[in-house]
Parts: structure tokens; C-alpha cells; sequence
């Protein structure tokens, strides 16, 4: 079944054009790509399929959710953005965090990440505790993501975006980069998983624990690997983490077609626009 959309407005969709180039150059210029990426994750991140609350809405700008652990310093990445974000007043904040994280691949060398706006902004945080633990493995991992209803495939490859990026110890308990070049999107986080822990970068127990499950690891190996027989290592990862990211930004958004319909039947207004 394929997705469908809301429709918005040609205005909207200029805006959406608009902030996006000024996004390019605001991240390239402030260097702070890992943070724009790590806001749009953990907004995404906090979706549960089961009770669909929580969710790429919005919510993380509250102060509520900005004092979960897991968000320890993403309200430097609010208050950056929150001038940008004041230029295009017809963009929900939903829409306009997503966009940045798409916009922090892309101008870092990364995938171009497609991008489906319409996202609404929601009142209520979610509970707190819904994120990964660095400090955690499989199992952990695994029940996270689930609850997000994302797949063993998507955890490799969203933990390759740690090839962005650092830890600070003033805010998550751990210090240092995953990569040599932590303002490089490639697949130098698997290289570095497979090569060992070396002085000066970065494995957290989550890290080590894809290299020990018998599907992660031969993930680990594909995207990591200097040639494959169709893809370059590069692009396989590149393909997968483009799917997995589409995922997470659109967790209880995009909706599918069939329930779409549904929707529309028990309406007999017709009222509901969608695109397909």
C-alpha cells in the first residue's frame, strides 16, 4: 500500500522551499549539522505504534520534553533555529524540525532525504523514556525501536548517522566523536565499529552490541565493506539509511492508503483532502 499526504497550500510549499535554503546555509555556516540531526531523531523517536502518541509534532520545544535526560542540550538547537522559524510563520514547527534534519544530511555529503510536509503541530509531550540508552544492547534496542515499528535494518542504519556528530559529557555522560570527521555523513561509523576501539573515538555499548547480533552484524558488514557486487559500500548505506530516516520523520504522519480510504468513507462530508 502506498502513503498518502496531506495537501497543503502552493504558499506552503514555497516557505518550505524558502527555509530550506535558508537552512543550507545557517547549518553550513553555524557547523551545528549533528545537533539539527539529533533534534529532528528525537522528535521523530518518541513515537509509539501501539497508543500513537508522541511523534515528529512539534512537541520537543516544549520544556517538558526538553528536560528529558535524552534531550540534555537540545535546547541550544531550539534556540538556534527559533529565528528562522520566526521568518516562516505559515510552517508548523513539526514540518520545520524535520526539515532541518533532512537539510543536516544532505548539505554534510549525506543522502538527499524526500521530504513530505503537512506535519501538524501537537500540544502534549510525550512520557519521557521512549529513546534509546547508550548504554544498553540488543534487546533494548530492538523494543525502542519497535515501538516506533521500525525494523532490524532501520536500527543499522539510523546508528550509522552517528557518523555525525559527538558526545558531551555534560550532557549525555560520555565524551567524543564516533568518526575522525564528525561533519562528514558517510559510512565511516561502520568502519570504525569493525576496526575496534582505537584511542580518541567513541563505541558505546549500543555501538558494540550490533557487532554481536546475527542480523545486525552482517548489516554492519554490508554497509561497511569496500565493494559489493552491485553497490558501493557507500550507496547501499546510503539507500537504506534514506529509507529508514523517511521513516522515522514521517512515525504516525504519513498515513497508509487503505486506512486513508477508510477515513474518507466513514466521512460521507468528504471534507478530508489527501495527495496519493
Amino acid at each position: 500500500m502506498g502513503k498518502s499526504y496531506p495537501v497543503v497550500s502552493d504558499e506552503y510549499l514555497k516557505a518550505v522551499e524558502k527555509a530550506k535554503r535558508k537552512l543550507r546555509g545557517f547549518i553550513a555556516e553555524k557547523t551545528c549539522a549533528p545537533l539539527m540531526l539529533r533534534l529532528a531523531w528525537h522528535s521523530a523517536g518518541t513515537y509509539d505504534v501501539v497508543s500513537k502518541t508522541g511523534g515528529p509534532f512539534g512537541t520537543i520545544r516544549n520544556q517538558a520534553e526538553l528536560a528529558h535526560g535524552a534531550n540534555n542540550g537540545l535546547d541550544i538547537a531550539v534556540r538556534l533555529l527559533e529565528p528562522i522559524k520566526a521568518q516562516f510563520p505559515i510552517l508548523t514547527y513539526a514540518d520545520f524540525y524535520q526539515l532541518a534534519g533532512v537539510v543536516a544530511v544532505e548539505i554534510t555529503g549525506g543522502p538527499e532525504i524526500p521530504f513530505h510536509p503537512g506535519r501538524e503541530d501537537k500540544p502534549e509531550p510525550p512520557v519521557e523514556g521512549r529513546l534509546p540508552d547508550a548504554t544498553k544492547g540488543c534487546d533494548h534496542l530492538r523494543d525502542v525501536f519497535g515501538h516506533m515499528g521500525l525494523s532490524d535494518q532501520d536500527i543499522v542504519a539510523l546508528s550509522g548517522g552517528h557518523t555525525l556528530g559527538r558526545c558531551h559529557k555534560e550532557r549525555s555522560g560520555f565524551e567524543g566523536a564516533w568518526t575522525p570527521n564528525p561533519l562528514i555523513f558517510d559510512n565511516s561509523y561502520f568502519k570504525e565499529l569493525l576496526s575496534g576501539d582505537k584511542e580518541g573515538l567513541l563505541q558505546l555499548a549500543s555501538d558494540k552490541a550490533l557487532l554481536t547480533d546475527p542480523v545486525f552484524r552482517p548489516l554492519v558488514e554490508k554497509y561497511a565493506a569496500v565493494r559489493t557486487l552491485v553497490l558501493n559500500d557507500e550507496e547501499a548505506f546510503f539507500a537504506d539509511y534514506t529509507e529508514a530516516h523517511l521513516k522515522l520523520s514521517e512515525l504516525g504522519y504519513a498515513l497508509k492508503f487503505l486506512e486513508n480510504l477508510l477515513r474518507l468513507e466513514e466521512r460521507s462530508c468528504g471534507s478530508i483532502k489527501t495527495r496519493f
